[in-house]
This record gives structure tokens, sequence and C-alpha cells, in this order.
């Protein structure tokens, strides 16, 4: 279902970079209850993080379910949205509204639920409800209502359980981090103050394994080949590939490479859930010479040997940019089509056509034509354009037309239908909940002609469900 132009007037984002984000799904089956961790249920950067989710994005975050378009009393007994009674109540008490999403959802199903009861509404985050509890007893009515039922629940959290937490070391219920207690029969040691919290409220193993389901099927990022991502920590930025992360150490080489509008900045914890690949070190076109004498030009991900030192220097190279490297520094790199002196334009070379206008990337006597600005722009923003005669470019054989990179968001002017990048193919997304899921800002959208779209063959669907589906990320 294409989505983008009902929502982009709603929903404009900003997109920053300063050099050195979740997931949603429809229902899955439950897990065997073994594999829970009673433990550890969340981080408590993940219950605290309240830069995790702008409104907007919260917004999207419940865009599949009746809460996008509930309206009621907030705790005051002003109207307000459903957007508006989570985010106050998140941003009052410090804490994630992400948490009080999967409260939501873990209680009543309000999230995803398309059509709640009012009993569902009313009693929102099982807030004030015990198990021997009657939900008409009159004690419990001043915590009726979905407003009420919001504000109460994190203020419980924020005011009673993690200031016990923090100035005794256990909560109300004798629960706290390395502090043994017995749950259904079932010893549990938390490890961390979001784990204690949570048997604080609800002091059950399968309400709890329940939340840690919900919270993985939403949120534990399983970003795309080619996502750039942005340790909001550190600044550090790291290319995800083939379920690996990738430390960018050198800004010459991010600018040689990368498009700095499609960073996406999410958590250490996020990032630190793949596996470690190699580091990304050297600028595009960088000269590396091996221990054994062998001069390479980097190309992407891939090292081109030289010849000779006679190609080295018909080319155009000189000796001084050249650097000196490790051989670990170069198997990095995949080896590809070595460079002779008869080799035209290794590096490649943009050429426009006189007289038509047209714009070709030349490389190894391919030329490659290249079907709108924006992939110009996108691919190669930061290189000199030579203007030479038709005659010159029809010496050079016709190869495939240039793409979009990975990690590229597109769409057609006029079309709802936005697509990811990946791996050479298109892949749509499917619906609002999922584009903010990802971290993706409406401004990174390139909006092209509807060929340049066509041009890369269509993959799956992103989906949340997709997601959990591909889950591959390392446990930490």
């Amino acid at each position: 279902m294409g989505f983008a132009k009902r929502v982009i007037s709603s929903f404009l984002l900003a997109s920053t970079l300063a050099f050195p984000q979740g997931l949603f799904a429809q229902s899955l089956p439950d897990q065997p209850l073994d594999s829970f961790d009673p433990n550890f249920i969340i981080s408590d950067q993940d219950m605290l993080d309240t830069a995790s989710t702008k409104k907007d994005d919260l917004a999207l975050l419940l865009s599949r379910g009746s809460l996008a378009q509930y309206f009621g009393p907030d705790v005051n007994g002003i109207t307000r949205s459903a957007v508006d009674i989570i985010w106050n109540a998140a941003q009052t008490f410090g804490i994630n509204p992400r948490f009080l999403l999967v409260l939501l959802q873990r209680e009543q199903s309000l999230v995803e639920d398309p059509q709640p009861s009012q009993d569902q509404f009313d009693w929102a985050m099982g807030y004030g409800v015990c198990d021997d509890c009657a939900k008409s007893d009159p004690r419990l009515l001043k915590f009726k209502g979905f407003g009420k039922q919001v504000y109460y629940a994190a203020q419980r959290i924020r005011e009673a359980f993690l200031a016990d937490l923090e100035t005794r070391g256990y909560t109300e219920t004798g629960v706290g981090p390395g502090r043994e207690a017995i749950i259904d029969q079932t010893l549990v040691v938390p490890v961390n103050h979001a784990t204690a919290v949570l048997y604080s409220y609800t002091p059950h193993l399968h309400g709890n394994a329940n939340f840690a389901r919900i919270w993985q099927r939403w949120f534990n990022s399983t970003f795309l080949s080619g996502a750039l991502l942005q340790d909001q920590g550190t600044g550090g930025i790291w290319l995800i590939q083939n379920s690996k992360r990738r430390p960018i150490t050198s800004r010459t080489a991010f600018f040689s490479r990368f498009n700095p509008d499609q960073v996406i900045s999410t958590s250490s914890q996020t990032i630190n859930q793949y596996d470690l690949g190699a580091p990304i070190r050297f600028p595009n076109f960088s000269l590396l010479r091996s221990p054994h004498g062998t001069v390479y030009l980097i190309d992407g991900d891939t090292r081109r040997g030289f010849k000779s030192q006679e190609a080295l220097r018909a080319l155009g190279f000189s000796s001084d940019e050249i650097v000196d490297v490790p051989w670990d520094d170069l198997n990095v790199y995949t080896e590809g089509t070595p460079i002779d002196v008869a080799s035209v334009y290794p590096q490649g070379v943009l050429l426009q056509d006189k007289s038509t206008g047209g714009v070709f990337f030349v490389q190894d006597g391919l030329k490659h034509p290249i079907m709108s600005r924006e992939i110009l722009q996108t691919q190669f923003a930061n290189r000199v354009i030579v203007t030479v005669a038709s005659s010159h470019i029809a010496t050079y054989t016709t190869g495939d037309p240039v793409l979009f990179p990975d990690g590229t968001l597109v769409a057609a002017l006029d079309s709802p239908d936005v697509f990811v990048v990946e791996n050479g193919m298109r892949r749509h997304i499917t619906d609002e909940a999922t584009f903010a899921s990802y971290g993706w800002k409406w401004s990174q959208v390139v909006w092209t002609n509807e060929r340049s779209v066509l041009l890369e063959p269509l993959g799956k669907d992103v989906t949340t469900a997709l997601r959990a589906d591909e889950l591959t990320i390392a446990t930490p």
C-alpha cells in the first residue's frame, strides 16, 4: 500500500549529521517460555531513553491501531490525542515512550487492536488492577480512563519503583538488581533496574515474557544492508553491510563514499548487536601499496592492482599519493580487474554530451547512462562533469545504467510508494509504522522520475513482519 503522499504534509522531519532506531509487526506466535531470560528483560537505556523516538515518529508507530484516532481526557481532564497523552507522560517522568507503548500492548493490546472495547481504554495500563481486585472497587475508580492510566503508570515507575531502586536498591516488593526473588516458582535475580521495575509492576513470568517478546518484535532493529548508523552517544558512524557493522574511521573516507543525508541516528546498544566487520579507513581511489610492492587503486569495496609502474604513470597517478599498508588493510577488499596502460578511466569520469546534455559515467571503456539528476547527485555529488562532443561519447560501448546506491530511499514524483535500495534491489516500504521503525526521515526520500525508480528490480517488501522473520543480529 502507498503511504507517503498522505503523511508527508503532516510529518516532515529534518535530518542532521554530526560526524565523529525499532520494529512494529503484526502478531506472531508466542515463543516457548524457556527462550525468555527472566533475569534480563530489557536494558536500563531502553527504558529511560526519551530521545529514542520523536513525537512525530510516535504518531506513526500508533498508526496501525485505534490509538491513531483516539481523543480523550488526560489526567487533568483536558481532551488530548493518544500521542499527546503518551508523549507528555514520557517526558514528564523521563521514560522512553516506546516502553509505555509496550506496556499498553502487553496489558490491553491497545497499540495493535483495531477495535478495542471501552474497558480496554479504561484500564489501558492495567494500573491499580490486581489479581484479586474488582474494577468496580471505588478505590480504583480514580485511576480509570486512558489518560489517567498512562499518567499514573509512568508516575509509579519513576517516583516509586525507580526512586526506591536508586535510594535503597530494591522496590516495595523487595525486587532489585542482584536480589533473589521467587516469581511463579522460579528463581529470578534481576540484573538491572529495568528488569526489577517490570517485576515490581507485574510479578509474573508470563507477563514479562510477553513484554520481552513484544519489545523484540517491535524495537530490536535489523537494519538493511547499506544503512548508515550514527551512534547517539559517540557520534561514530557505521555501515551495516551483510549483517555486520563496519566502522567508518575517517571523515575523508566517509564523504568520498557516502551520502550524509542518509545517516540514521540510533543507540550504541542497537549498533553493537551486529558482529564487527572490517573498518572503512581509506577514501575512494586511494593508492595503497602492499608489502610485496603492488600498488592498488581502491574503488568502493574493490582493490585493483596496477600491472606496472608504466601503467601508474601513464594514467596520471603520482607516486606521492601512494600509502604503504599491511595486508590486513588490503585483505578487506575484493580483488578487481587489474589496471594496465590501455585501461580507460579506471577511476571513472562524468562526461556530458555537448549536444544532448546527457551525462554518462565512463569507466574502463564503458559508458553508463545516468537517467536523472537525482541519481547524478546521489552517486557523484562531488565529481566534476566534463563536456565533450557527441562523437567522443559514441566511441565508448554502452553499459548498464547507473543505479541509486544501497540505503537510498526513493520515490517517483506523484506516486505514494516509497522504496529503499538494498543489494541493487528496490524494496517497497509498506506503511508508515515500518518507515518510522527504521529511523528513516521523510527528508531523506529522494523524489525522482518513475524511470529512475524502476531501474532496480523489485525485491521483497519491507514490512515489520518480515523484519521479525529475518532477525539475524547477534545476541549481545
